[in-house]
């Protein structure tokens, strides 16, 4: 009658692994539609948050449909909305946490950076104007680093992950 609770959890991760259909152009489309509106527009930043929630679910969640590819390392893309911003950089992991090895690039308030992940799980933030930590508010928030500091983590997926 009830199914054992490990089938059903064997049948969600199937379901995840399920290839997902996204358009390469996706990120493109989206940072040029950015750099090409108009900021004085009544209503933007709920919409350049919105492009950016996309993005991040893109870079996040990506693993899952990458099948046998996410063996080898995958790029990845890091979003963070932050228009009164001078400077930001991802920190992690991936890069012994240090802010200059990962800055982040600009257009219309929208921060965004692509690096190369193998593998893995890690924990990294948003280091803003080299003094303020952020979490990805589109990602899962990592345990306390025993810092105090917000943080997110991303998991990447491989053979039989």
């Amino acid at each position: 009658m009830f199914e054992h609770e490990d089938d059903v959890v064997e049948r969600v991760i199937q379901e995840l692994r399920q290839p997902v259909g996204i358009d390469p152009a996706l990120d493109a489309r989206v940072m040029a539609a950015i750099a090409t509106s108009r900021p004085s527009q009544r209503g933007v930043w709920p919409w350049l948050a919105a492009a950016a929630a996309v993005l991040v679910a893109v870079g996040v969640w990506q693993p899952w449909s990458r099948g046998s590819k996410a063996e080898a390392s995958d790029t990845f893309q890091f979003v963070l909305v932050a228009p009164q911003a001078s400077s930001v950089s991802l920190v992690g992991d991936f890069n012994d946490w240090d802010p200059a090895r990962a800055p982040m690039r600009v257009a219309q308030g929208v921060w965004a950076t692509a690096i190369r992940l193998s593998p893995g799980r890690y924990r990294y933030a948003f280091l803003v104007n080299g003094a303020e930590w952020r979490a990805d508010p589109g990602a899962p928030a990592s345990r306390d680093d025993e810092f105090g500091t917000p943080g997110s983590v991303v998991t990447v997926g491989g053979k039989g992950s």
